[in-house]
């Protein structure tokens, strides 16, 4: 059976689904959450949350007041805010383009908060796709150590190169592998991981009312079973002293707190970490797991963030640490060069685009594309690799042609001939069509108040536009 809600009321709903729920799961809900229930179901009648996530790569909260939208900070990214985007289309606009900002639900900021990577870590993000948790994770490293977005699914990685190539991140690998897989190949060689679990969705009913048409206390129970399993391979991939991360966007006990309990039940090298005191944020419930399976375990030490209490749709998290110290792995640095015709190549376009040097390791050849490493070649054999560090360009036919994740991974000031467009150019330029105006001729940075847009190449009076086809508007 199914239970009606009404329809969501407020600014921006028109033509919104009506929200559906299964009566099981609404009388489940009740029963676990007693009297807040009430307002548990009047924040799912909400309209959602529209959440932004500054990329600190490239800008701060001058492009909220930029954008001239009302936004109040997270408490637990301070990155993060909840946003009134009123006449805004944020996610068509050209400062989204650019790079600026990744549109995510408040609460999903939490896990990455929680696992708190660092400069100059070994971090990997298990079930990456799309790329919200791992394109934060990327922004706390700060363009230094090694971070591996790997996703199962290999028709979801073309969705993860391209906002890591939009948050202009260059120290990562992007990989499509089971995570046995990579725990077979890369065991203990992470200081934090994040395992953001493909789970029932209960915590995506309120954005997708279609989603609580596909669960079912059934439902529930598979997903704690493959949770499990990843889990446990997971944790494979922490060296001593690292950190993991366990997380969900479902509200159901068996997915969340009995998964950790079971874990910890089979994993004693792991010990649950006390989470930082957010406002708004709730403990574990260690009496939705079964006594003899949460006997003696500090449950309460997972975060819980419920969309009555919190701004977001809810989420849950767990932070454990391996017990044990060991010293990060020595990933070696990649040593390689250009040589012959394609180093002519390169240094041609760098002398004649560029004011930086010319890096002179760490380049490596995929098919006719060049890019730079974050780590040597042979630190991933035996793991299928998507995309490793920075695609820098492609040289064919006697000359060399920058990439579009080039241009979003520089700043304006790193290159000698820069368009700064306005707003309209912007958005022509994002439709590629051509710009009228005049400048010194080859290869342009084009740009919207500062931030790279992508390529264009000054002949004449006008600016030809080499923006992606397939990512024109």
């Amino acid at each position: 059976m199914l239970y009606r809600m009404r329809l969501f009321k407020g600014a921006g709903s028109e033509g919104m689904a009506e929200p559906i729920l299964p009566t099981e799961f609404v009388e489940r809900m009740r029963r676990l959450l007693g009297e807040e229930a009430t307002d548990f179901f009047e924040a799912l009648q909400a309209p959602p949350m529209v959440g932004v996530r500054l990329n600190t790569l490239k800008c701060g909260a001058e492009v909220l007041s930029a954008l001239a939208i009302q936004a109040e900070p997270l408490a637990w990214a301070p990155e993060g805010y909840v946003v009134r985007a009123g006449d805004v289309a944020l996610g068509r606009h050209a400062y989204h383009a650019a790079g600026c900002y990744y549109l995510q639900d408040p609460s999903a900021m939490m896990p990455v908060a929680l696992l708190n990577p660092q400069p100059g870590e070994a971090v990997l993000d298990i079930a990456a796709a799309p790329g919200g948790k791992a394109t934060f994770i990327a922004t706390r490293m700060q363009g230094r150590g090694l971070l591996v977005a790997n996703e199962v699914v290999r028709g979801r990685v073309a969705a993860l190169v391209e906002n890591m190539e939009r948050f202009g991140v260059a120290n990562a690998l992007v990989t499509n592998e089971a995570p046995a897989r990579l725990a077979e190949v890369w065991a203990e060689r992470f200081d934090a991981v994040l395992v953001d679990a493909p789970c029932s969705g209960e915590g995506m009913f309120r954005k997708n009312p279609e989603a609580a048409t596909h669960w079912s206390a059934t439902h529930v129970l598979g997903c704690a079973v493959r949770q499990q399993h990843l889990l446990d391979d997971a944790a494979r991939l922490v060296r001593p002293g690292g950190r993991l991360v366990y997380a969900t966007c479902t509200f159901a006990p068996e997915e969340n707190e009995a998964v950790i309990a079971r874990f910890l039940r089979t994993h004693p090298d792991f010990e649950l970490v006390e989470p930082p005191a957010w406002p708004g944020s709730a403990p574990g419930r260690p009496d939705w797991v079964a006594p003899e399976e949460a006997a003696g375990l500090p449950l309460e030490r997972c975060v819980r963030l419920w969309p009555h209490r919190a701004p977001g749709e809810g989420h849950f998290a767990a932070l454990l640490r391996r017990r044990g110290e060991e010293a990060p792995w020595a990933w070696r640095e990649p040593r390689s060069r250009l040589s012959g015709q394609v180093r002519r190549h390169v240094e041609a376009f760098w002398r004649e685009t560029m004011r930086t040097e010319l890096p002179e390791t760490g380049w490596a050849a995929f098919g006719d594309a060049w890019h730079l490493l974050p780590v040597d070649a042979r630190e991933w054999r035996g793991v299928t690799v998507v995309r490793a560090g920075l695609r820098v360009g492609v040289a064919r036919r006697g000359r060399f042609e920058p990439a579009h994740a080039l241009a979003l991974h520089l700043a304006p000031q790193a290159v000698r001939r820069v368009a700064n467009l306005n707003a309209e150019e912007a958005q022509a330029y994002l439709r590629g069509e051509t710009i009228n105006r005049s400048g010194e001729p080859g290869w342009t940075l084009v740009a919207v108040d500062g931030y790279a847009l992508g390529w264009g190449k000054q002949v004449g009076r006008l600016l030809k536009n080499h923006y992606p086809k397939g990512l024109r508007w």
